[in-house]
């Protein structure tokens, strides 16, 4: 009886491979050639044995793949085509967000003017080489959080360690470059926006981890699942990299400032409050536009600078603004501003590493080597503090001291050899930008991609019959220039 039901199922397979028209094994070679390629691209071999599924989804059908086809209740089979439609569009996003290009917003002003808020990117993935994801059971178009619900939007197994695909080139200097928030890991979900690290060094550990009613529950959060930002690289693996007076200086060597940097002045008006009619020639946006005169410690801050009372006794209004140099030629030149004075390196806040006093500031930092992979250092108090979160954050090694000795995975050791290379990020808006000055190096695992174009701007300072769509930037190129 079995050897008759084998014999009948072999004959079925048999007629329908005969019976396969021409189009069928056109679809059939098409899939397989495009399914190869990408085996190919991932070198996983094991992936080969889907080659057998699109034969019989295309030619043998021994999988009823299609049965609800068959059904003769017209609304089953109805639900059923929307049902084929929608998970078939889920899953070739899924694949061209991952590996070829996703959507990304600018959120912040961090590389005003090359990137302006409300700026909606095509940001490639093939550049660089698109990453195989760490955490591949996710709902797609989410990236770490469902909507709505507000619960984790991704499952922790499978997880899968890094790995780059092949991309079209490498990242050069001064590319504007998306990359995962590096000291993401860890997040206090009543405060996303905040860096952890930084809350810690201000509120001490305790304070954070058990205080649910300010911070919330803190999460850890694996590298493809953490904030996306975007800056500019300015320093490459191996390079030695110092900033003195905001002039950044790569290996001895001056680096020129991104024509639209801008950094932050404090302008005293010539007595007049300027208008938004001025604010936008000046290119300052309205969270941007701050009367220093109404805080609490302006006349201190007017001391420092050395701003004076005008002829009656009473400070001219004086804002805090951030400006290029081409916006603050025109201010030197339009009469508007009875003085200005670029904002001081003591308001700039903490540098990396939070926990060891180096004297850096955000205006005058460094000189600091960016790690490179297969380079090896001599471990040393100082560099200990440097580059810990490189050797246990990103490279999952275990540090720690033990009278003069250092151990690595309970080995003593006095040196370390980098496995990944480091870059080193800044903002375009120097003055109001979180960048690797603050949390440290993004490690080559966390690249994500590059911008290569702008589909849609929209300014939210401006009313829909007011410029609210930037029409002027909707598919323009991404200059890093």
């Amino acid at each position: 009886m079995s050897d008759t039901i084998k014999e009948n199922s072999k004959s079925t397979v048999k007629e329908q491979i005969l019976s396969t028209t021409k189009s069928q094994w056109i679809k059939f070679a098409i899939v397989s050639l495009l399914y190869l390629l990408f085996v190919i691209w991932d070198h996983n071999y094991w992936l080969l044995i889907g080659i057998l599924f699109i034969f019989d989804i295309y030619i043998s059908k021994i999988i009823p793949w299609d049965a609800w086809k068959q059904s003769k209740n017209k609304t089953l089979k109805k639900i059923a085509d929307w049902a084929d439609a929608i998970i078939f569009a889920l899953v070739a996003v899924y694949f061209i967000n991952i590996f070829i290009f996703q959507n990304y917003k600018i959120p912040t002003s961090s590389l005003e003017k090359t990137l302006l808020v409300g700026d909606y990117l095509f940001v490639s993935k093939v550049n660089y080489g698109p990453r195989v994801p760490n955490t591949p059971l996710a709902f797609p178009l989410t990236h770490h959080t469902l909507p709505v619900v507000n619960t984790r939007s991704y499952s922790n197994w499978p997880y899968w360690d890094y790995k780059r695909l092949t991309g079209l080139g490498s990242i050069k200097r001064d590319d504007i470059v998306v990359f995962n928030f590096p000291a993401g890991d860890t997040v206090a979900l009543n405060l996303q926006d905040k860096d952890y690290y930084y809350l810690v060094n201000q509120a001490g550990w305790n304070r954070v981890n058990s205080d649910k009613r300010i911070f919330g529950d803190i999460v850890y959060r694996p590298v493809d699942r953490r904030e996306n930002y975007v800056k500019r690289c300015i320093g490459m693996p191996g390079d030695s990299l110092q900033i003195i007076d905001n002039i950044v200086y790569i290996n001895g060597t001056e680096l020129p400032t991104p024509k639209k940097a801008q950094f932050n002045y404090f302008v005293e008006t010539s007595g007049n409050l300027l208008s938004e009619k001025q604010f936008r020639k000046l290119g300052v946006s309205k969270d941007d536009q701050l009367l220093y005169n109404r805080i609490s410690d302006a006349l201190s801050a007017f001391d420092f600078l050395g701003i004076k009372p005008n002829e009656t006794g009473n400070y001219n209004p004086v804002y805090r603004i951030p400006l290029t140099q081409e916006a603050y030629t025109f201010l030197q030149r339009s009469g508007w501003a009875r003085s200005i004075h670029i904002e001081p390196e003591v308001v700039g806040g903490p540098t990396y590493p939070y926990e060891y006093k180096t004297g850096w500031t955000r205006d005058n930092f460094g000189p600091l080597w960016i790690p490179k992979k297969g380079e090896t250092i001599v471990l040393n108090d100082k560099n200990i503090a440097l580059y810990k979160r490189c050797i246990v954050n990103y490279e999952g090694n275990t540090l720690h001291w033990n009278g003069d000795k250092i151990f690595i995975n309970s080995v003593p050791a006095n040196s370390y050899t980098f496995k990944y290379d480091y870059y080193f990020m800044m903002g375009d808006n120097r003055h109001n930008s979180l960048d690797s000055r603050c949390w440290g190096f993004v490690p080559e695992d966390h690249i994500v991609g590059t911008p290569l174009l702008v589909w849609m701007s929209i300014d939210k300072d401006r009313g829909w019959f007011d410029g609210k769509i930037r029409w002027n930037r909707i598919f323009t190129k991404v200059s890093a220039q």
